[in-house]
């Protein structure tokens, strides 16, 4: 046995590096299925529907809805929420000339949700668009794409939407869903020219007087509740003190405490309350309210609006009355000091990124670079230059990927791309390959052919270059000190402002091995090359297992356990295929029929698994989180007790309670992330210290594409995880932490709370 790895060992060992990050990135470019007409989940049934009586053709009616069948007790909600949640939202792709109009929402019901009300949606829903069709058109068949976003609730609320796809013949008729858009129709708010009603408020103190005439004789004397399609102004869950004065309705109905705007006039909904004593039945499984349709009214108000509650500048759109919360602003496009200082922090951030977990398995493979050629110091500098090169281009062609999906309307952030189960299971596989070269189960010169093993031996720089872009690929899901705040700024800076940051970033990656490529005695430092380096090359396999295990666990939080059982199946027929076609004592023959064998199983296996590599329905998620977390140990069960899921909602509603708020934004993919919850975020003093404040905890988990969490990142300065937000009603702005955390900045960041 040689005393050394083979020469072309720690060079072979990439070969496959490029293969198999072109299949992740295909994977993570590959939609998650195509797009249909129908999208089942767990919770609801959506359709995409047509009604074109007469034909697709110019001045005859043609309507398009989103039909969503709910299962029972969930509920999607009207275009004002309420309390929390958030409206259904439609986007049409038409071809040119075709006019999409507004979604004639139906008559909501109010949805009781302890404290808070909500205004929304059961049983079977149907959101219909009126489309103009264009001047001269006489095609064939017209071809209409919707991408719906939906948020489905029940005693937990999961976001979730599909891309639909329907086709309709131009010279048919299109009316097998007439009924249903009768039954919508009939469920619209009338409008008060269709009643003769006249409405009026008026602001008396902390309260609108509203008084409504003329309302219909359906409505008469029922308990009846006003809907403003304006969120944020009344006070959803007070009582309404009504009366009624024949067919007049005059309520005193209860402004936000957290109210953020001042409108001299307003569109609402009377609705019949089926929550109050004389309304409809509650419970009752309907889309709409419960009894006659509502009454759309333009009230008119008058008199001295009181002081209004600042939103914050940088919130972006909510769903929920405005809070006051102090959100650090947007950072804005710096001059070119301020330019030259994100580079700066950029450069410390991408040195201070070796020190992290997830990149130490590859770069202890360069340590076998330099004992290797530490008496060259030629081959020194060239592998030095290509690695620099390798990474620095890699997270240039990453940002540059991120910035392109984020102009295109992505809400994305750092390490995004770990966010795709398909782009994890292929990093799972490309490091068992390399974790079974180091163990010696196959060589990649007795896999590759003869061609291109002699290219390679030929520009050993490749091999440098190849193992900067590995690094950089298993490095994302990492935020160093420093990195926090530059990333946050790149993405809102120009393009070649942004993309600076990111080649700094690489850099600072990159210098520490270059500085050793370029400095002989730290070569020489190291042991000459013999023995140690095979056995040290062997060790280095298990650090590659491990990030294996990492990424399998990163795949579980994301699909479930059956993608977790896919995997390893894959995991286990990949190895198989490399033995067979890698063992060194096979002759031509057997490796043949082993690797025929192995390859038919490989993509059996592949075929199995890649349905459910996929992202799993946010139920699904949860249901698996829940048994996860009873497998864990008390200590750490206990302390994630503590912890409830962020929405913007429950942050608001918190502050405006006057109860101070921790938000951890976290990632099952980002490893210190991890380390930080399972050490000074799980430290009995800091959970103590949180107790005795009545801080409430809230972790936001960004493991999927999540936008909300997005756009709260990007309102924070911030474009990855981990971040750690300290906010209280009575601080002057928010706090935030270091990405690595400690115990002692904890506790001193808590006990300095007003």
């Amino acid at each position: 046995m040689s005393s050394t790895p083979p020469a072309s060992a720690l060079s072979r060992l990439r070969s496959a590096a490029a293969a198999v990050l072109a299949a992740a990135a295909w994977m993570l470019a590959c939609p998650a299925g195509a797009a249909t007409a129908v999208v089942k989940t767990d919770q609801v049934r959506a359709e995409l529907v047509a009604h074109a009586p007469q034909g697709v053709a110019p001045g005859q009616p043609l309507q398009l809805g989103l039909r969503i069948d709910h299962a029972p007790h969930w509920h999607t909600y009207w275009k004002n929420p309420g309390d929390s949640g958030l409206a259904t939202t439609l986007q049409w792709t038409l071809p040119p000339g075709f006019q999409a109009g507004e979604i004639a929402w139906p008559t909501p019901r109010p949805l009781p949700v302890g404290p808070l009300m909500n205004f929304g949606y059961e049983g079977t829903l149907l959101l219909p668009v009126a489309v103009t069709v264009p001047a001269g058109f006489a095609g064939e068949a017209l071809e209409v794409k919707l991408r719906a976003d939906w948020l489905v609730c029940r005693d937990v609320c999961i976001p979730e939407g599909g891309d639909f796809v329907l086709r309709l013949p131009a010279r048919a008729a299109t009316a097998l869903h007439g009924a249903l858009f009768e039954q919508s129709r009939g469920r619209e708010p009338r409008r008060l020219a269709q009643t003769q009603a006249q409405a009026q408020a008026r602001v008396e103190g902390d309260a609108l007087q509203v008084r409504v005439q003329g309302v219909p004789a359906d409505l008469a004397g029922r308990a009846l509740r006003l809907l403003p399609e304006l969120p944020g102004v009344i006070d959803n869950a007070a009582g309404v003190q009504a009366r009624w004065d024949g067919s007049t309705w005059e309520a005193r109905v209860a402004l936000s405490p957290q109210r953020s705007e001042s409108p001299a006039s307003m569109q609402a909904v009377l609705v019949v309350d089926s929550t109050q004593p004389g309304g409809g039945a509650p419970g009752a499984q309907s889309g709409a309210a419960d009894g006659p349709p509502g009454l759309q009214v333009a009230v008119a108000v008058t008199g001295t609006w009181p002081g209004v509650v600042s939103a914050s500048p940088s919130a972006g759109p909510s769903t929920s009355p405005a809070v006051s919360t102090p959100v650090a602003a947007p950072a804005q496009a710096p001059g070119l000091g301020g330019l030259a200082g994100a580079v700066l922090l950029a450069v410390l951030g991408g040195m201070l990124l070796n020190l992290m977990p997830c990149v130490f398995p590859v770069l202890s493979l360069k340590v076998l670079a330099l004992a290797a050629h530490g008496s060259s110091r030629r081959a020194l500098l060239a592998g030095g230059f290509a690695y620099t090169a390798g990474v620095v281009l890699s997270f240039v062609a990453l940002a540059g990927l991120l910035l392109a999906l984020r102009a295109g309307g992505e809400q994305l952030g750092w390490g995004f791309q770990l966010q795709a189960p398909g782009f994890v299971a292929a990093l799972a596989m490309l490091f068992t390959l390399i974790g079974l070269n180091l163990l010696g189960v196959f060589e990649f010169g007795s896999v590759l052919p003869g061609s291109l093993a002699a290219l390679r031996a030929r520009h050993p720089v490749a091999d440098s270059a190849l193992t900067g872009v590995l690094a950089v690929a298993v490095a994302s899901p990492c935020t160093a000190p420093f990195m926090g705040a530059s990333l946050g700024l790149a993405v809102t800076l120009p393009a070649w402002q942004a993309l600076a940051i990111f080649a700094a970033l690489g850099l600072g990656m990159a210098a520490p091995y270059l500085a050793a490529c370029a400095w002989p005695g730290l070569a020489r430092a190291l042991p000459r090359p013999g023995v140690w380096m095979a056995r040290f090359k062997t060790l280095m396999a298990f650090p590659m297992l491990a990030t294996v295990i990492w990424l399998v666990w990163v795949l579980g939080q994301q699909a479930g356990i059956d993608a977790v059982a896919a995997l390893l199946t894959v995991l286990l027929t990949l190895a198989l295929a490399a033995w067979a076609f890698g063992a060194p004592d096979f002759g031509p023959r057997a490796r043949l029929g082993f690797g025929a064998l192995a390859l038919a199983l490989l993509a059996l296996a592949l075929a199995w698994a890649w349905p459910s590599l996929r992202e799993q329905p946010p139920a699904a998620r949860a249901g698996a989180a829940a048994a996860s977390d009873a497998s864990v140990s008390p200590a750490i069960s206990a302390a994630e007790s503590r912890w409830q899921p962020w929405t913007p909602e429950r942050m608001q509603e918190a502050l405006a309670q006057g109860r101070p708020v921790f938000v951890d934004f976290t990632a099952a993919w980002c490893v210190t992330c991890q380390f930080n919850k399972r050490n000074a975020l799980a430290d009995a003093q800091v959970l103590a210290d949180f107790a005795a404040r009545n801080v409430l905890l809230l972790r936001a988990d960004w493991t999927q594409r999540d936008a909300r969490i997005t756009q709260a990142l990007a309102a924070l300065g911030r474009n990855g995880v981990p971040v750690y937000l300290l906010m209280s009603p009575r601080a002057t702005g928010p706090r935030l932490l270091s990405e690595i955390l400690s115990v002692r900045e904890l506790r001193e960041a808590i006990g300095a709370l007003p």
